[in-house]
């Protein structure tokens, strides 16, 4: 079971992750809503005219219909979180068929599901073939969940980003806005452009890929 999370989440392989090293493109991905701070984050997102990519959770996408909507309008994309915010680890399989199979656009093709945590168990890419998704991670990661200023978050997170990389931040902190402002700038000065994940596009993680996410999670 711990070998399932470690090959899934860290090493990631067969997941999908980064995109194309060689163009000038980045996709910002928030977890977790959407969120009383849904809208805040959508008046920084206009403002630098970026789209993103919003990976819901079926609870709050049920109880703010009216964000979902105001997300779709405004031209962001829309993919799965699960229904319970907890480690596939946790859970029977008759539970995680449900977390993998839930979707708020069930009916149309390509969707993504991104594990809650990324974490893995032996039935998370059985059953994502199954439901017909694909495993969608990242490669940086905002830490919008640490009790730190923005500017340091921002300055860390734009240290780690590259051309296709994935960023992961999260609907609800209140950093978060601040700090989407920010890396914004900072991808602006560098020449990267926010893109869905759809266009970066994603690509497959590869065994080299995942070697470089295992060293990187775990320590040379």
């Amino acid at each position: 079971m711990l070998a399932a999370d470690v090959l899934g989440r860290a090493a990631g392989w067969g997941a999908l992750g980064p995109g194309p090293r060689t163009r000038p493109q980045v996709a910002l991905t928030f977890d977790d809503g959407p969120s009383p701070r849904t809208l805040d984050l959508l008046m920084v997102l206009e403002r630098h005219g970026a789209p993103s990519t919003f990976f819901v959770t079926a609870p709050n996408a049920a109880a703010h219909p009216d964000l979902m909507n105001a997300l779709a309008a405004a031209g962001h994309q829309l993919e799965a979180h699960g229904i319970w915010h907890r480690p596939a680890l946790l859970m029977p399989p008759w539970k995680e068929w449900a977390q993998v199979r839930w979707h708020p656009r069930a009916e149309q093709p390509g969707l993504l599901f991104r594990p809650p945590y990324g974490g893995h168990s032996p039935f998370t890419r059985l059953l994502a073939r199954l439901a017909h998704r694909q495993i969608a991670l990242w490669d940086v990661e905002g830490r919008d969940w640490l009790a730190l200023p923005a500017a340091e978050l921002a300055q860390h997170t734009l240290g780690q980003v590259c051309p296709g990389s994935v960023i992961l931040l999260h609907d609800g902190p209140e950093v978060t806005p601040e700090l989407l402002d920010l890396i914004l700038h900072g991808l602006e000065e560098r020449g990267l452009a926010p893109v869905l994940v759809s266009d970066l596009p994603m690509q497959r993680i590869g065994l080299r890929a995942g070697l470089g996410r295992l060293r990187a999670s775990y320590g040379r």
